[in-house]
């Protein structure tokens, strides 16, 4: 396809915000933007449990790996967590294809703003910016089913904090102060985090909650994947600090994990000694 050439006062971003790339998307392509118009349920596969939690240094996000497509699986090892920018990562759940497909819409528009503007766009902006594209996919979720609720967090370079942003399926924004979980396994991966998150949490204590967490999910949820040792699927789970986004390899999970076995096989097979508990036999 040919590169369009405009006048300058026909352009297409002329009478638009010209640091929004989806603004200029839909000028240019509307189709190519996103419609709903007609569509009817269709059975799409759906990313299930992401979560993420403050810590000392930043915030950790992470996501299992299993996509479900009803009753079966429709993907073993696919990837919800993603970065966004340096500082900012996003975790899908829900249908996952439009679910990747905003996530990378959303990348490229954070590039487009700050090739524009010459600055980053601060993350309460591009916290507003993500629930304004979940906004936009409101009539693909009402008519077609395909519902998108991603997890954002990230490093505020300007408050010095990690922040955790959650979303509703119209695109409201709320901010969670310590930690979130969604999907089909959010509540039973709350409920571990809720235990095990203190305020103040060191970056390994809160990788291994997290881990933890998804693990337990995993246990009670069908939808939601746990650590596949025979396939070497592990969850992705990634750090935001001052630094930038660290993605965790997949052989630091695979240690941690084979330590929280280890922890819960001692728990269950030691037998704690209550004194005086004996008693002589008597002759």
């Amino acid at each position: 396809m040919d590169i369009p050439h405009f006048p300058f006062d026909a352009a297409p971003g002329a009478a638009l915000d010209s640091s929004s790339f989806s603004s200029l998307l839909r000028k240019m392509d509307p189709d190519a933007a996103g419609g709903s118009s007609g569509m009817t349920p269709v059975e799409a596969p759906h990313a299930t449990t992401i979560l993420a939690l403050k810590h000392a240094t930043g915030v950790m996000i992470a996501g299992d790996r299993r996509a479900t497509e009803g009753y079966s699986i429709a993907h073993r090892s696919i990837e919800k967590v993603f970065r966004t920018d340096r500082w900012s990562a996003v975790a899908i759940a829900g249908s996952a294809g439009p679910a990747i497909e905003m996530t990378k819409l959303f990348q490229t528009e954070l590039e487009h703003y700050e090739k524009i503007e010459g600055e980053r766009l601060s993350l309460e902006g591009q916290a507003n910016k993500l629930g304004q594209m979940i906004r936009a996919n409101l009539g693909l979720a009402l008519q077609a089913g395909l519902v998108v609720v991603p997890l954002f967090a990230g490093y505020d370079d300007r408050a010095r904090v990690g922040r955790i942003f959650k979303y509703d399926v119209t695109g409201g924004r709320y901010e969670e102060s310590d930690y979130w979980a969604t999907g089909s396994g959010g509540r039973d991966a709350r409920a571990t985090i809720k235990k095990r998150y203190r305020p103040g949490i060191t970056a390994d204590d809160a990788l291994k909650v997290a881990l933890e967490a998804l693990f337990d999910a995993s246990e009670e949820d069908v939808g939601t994947g746990g650590p596949d040792v025979l396939r070497s699927i592990y969850p992705n789970i990634a750090s935001i600090t001052e630094g930038g986004f660290l993605k965790y390899g997949d052989d630091r999970i695979a240690e941690l994990f084979q330590e929280l076995l280890r922890e819960r096989s001692t728990d269950t097979t030691t037998e704690e000694h209550v004194p005086g508990a004996e008693r002589p036999v008597s002759e």
